[in-house]
């Protein structure tokens, strides 16, 4: 999910990592700390104070967050969900679960830790903060301990807005699983509400915008297309899992395609294979070998003029692993073979024998269906 993410730690058995994001906003904290807030309650304290104030007020909160996705993380491990590491990015943190939870349970147990987490940590920080001041410490360690002590308190309450895939959207995601017993329509369910909140909080972020605050209105419209964008992809993978679960390639291939033979001119290939039969992928077969493939990207490579004495031979794209997938495979196998090597169009070949081709289009054509049928 975050390619630019670096590994900067391991605690506890899980990688934490920090997206480039991550740096704008703790650049951003560090500034707005430095010019606004701190100098504001200590007016006396002189500039290196105050910017190293800010900077150990951010990595308090860094710190926070972390803590507040291992809570997450080790809940998850309770109920066998493997987490694949914690990320920090411009919006916080995120622990990668490696599947849904199995139950309605589960899923609250998960998102609830969370909250609870920061919540224990604002306690922690406010009674630290108390027992500075009755110490009579330093006043830039009282302050950071009571700023830590707000900031987790209203993390913990921000979380629990019932905005999915936020902790409180998979909270009522939960109760509405536990209601229905249909993850699915649960899901599209908690995305409803999550929509309407996203929606408010952008129009409470254009609201400000128009009265002169541009940066305050510009957070809320990017945290609510960002909870916008994210659930809609939540529920759209969610879909893809449940409507390809079950089925193997063999079930959503094209049978007996179109095929292209090696001694064919490019000229034929394109008139009498790709235009009259409205394609643009061809399996190469030769005596009932199959030899590779060939498509209009590839006959593109070559000039027009040279179609008519080209042939397939000269352009195929032999067969391989790197193109070639089993009848027996699974689609969600496939659908991760896709994600990760960005191709759209395999041949389906059991023991070197072309039995179907399947493409992008043939996954996505099923889940339509499956989608109307829902």
């Amino acid at each position: 999910m975050w390619g630019n993410a670096v590994r900067i730690a391991r605690i506890h058995g899980f990688d934490i990592k920090v997206d480039a994001s991550w740096f704008l906003i703790a650049g951003l904290l560090v500034w707005s700390l430095s010019t606004a807030y701190f100098p504001s309650v200590m007016p006396d304290a002189d500039t290196t104070t105050i910017v190293t104030t800010a900077v150990i007020a951010m990595l308090g909160l860094f710190a926070s967050l972390i803590l507040h996705e291992l809570a997450h993380a080790e809940v998850a491990g309770r109920f066998n969900l493997h987490t694949a590491g914690i990320t920090m990015f411009l919006f916080g943190g995120v622990a990668e679960l490696q599947s849904e939870p199995g139950s309605a349970t589960s899923e609250f147990w998960i998102a609830i830790a969370g909250p609870v987490a920061s919540l224990c940590l604002a306690l922690a920080f406010w009674f630290s903060a108390l027992i500075a001041d009755l110490a009579n410490s330093p006043e830039p360690a009282r302050l950071i301990l009571s700023y830590l002590a707000g900031l987790n308190l209203i993390l913990a309450l921000f979380n629990l807005v019932p905005a999915f895939p936020m902790d409180g959207g998979r909270v009522l995601r939960a109760w509405l699983w536990n209601r229905s017993g249909d993850l699915v329509a649960a899901t599209r369910r908690a995305c409803a509400v999550s929509a309407v909140f996203s929606y408010g909080l952008m129009a409470l972020g254009l609201f400000a915008a128009s009265t002169g605050t541009i940066a305050a209105g510009l957070w809320p419209i990017l945290i609510g297309l960002f909870l916008l964008a994210t659930s809609r992809a939540a529920l759209a993978q969610l879909e893809t899992k449940n409507a390809l679960d079950g089925r193997a390639v063999a079930d959503l291939m094209t049978r007996h395609p179109r095929t292209a033979h090696p001694d064919q001119t490019l000229s034929d290939l394109v008139n009498r294979v790709f235009l009259e039969h409205g394609i643009s992928f061809a399996p190469v077969v030769e005596n009932g070998r199959l030899l590779g493939y060939v498509d209009l990207a590839i006959v593109r490579k070559i000039d027009r003029e040279h179609w008519t004495t080209a042939i397939v031979d000269d352009v195929i794209e032999s067969v391989g692993p790197e193109n070639t997938v089993s009848s027996s495979m699974t689609a969600l196998d496939l659908i991760s073979l896709i994600t990760k090597t960005g191709r759209r169009k395999f041949l389906v070949a059991d023991k070197n024998e072309l039995v179907g081709v399947i493409t992008l289009s043939d996954i996505l054509a099923h889940l339509s269906v499956f989608r109307e049928v829902a």
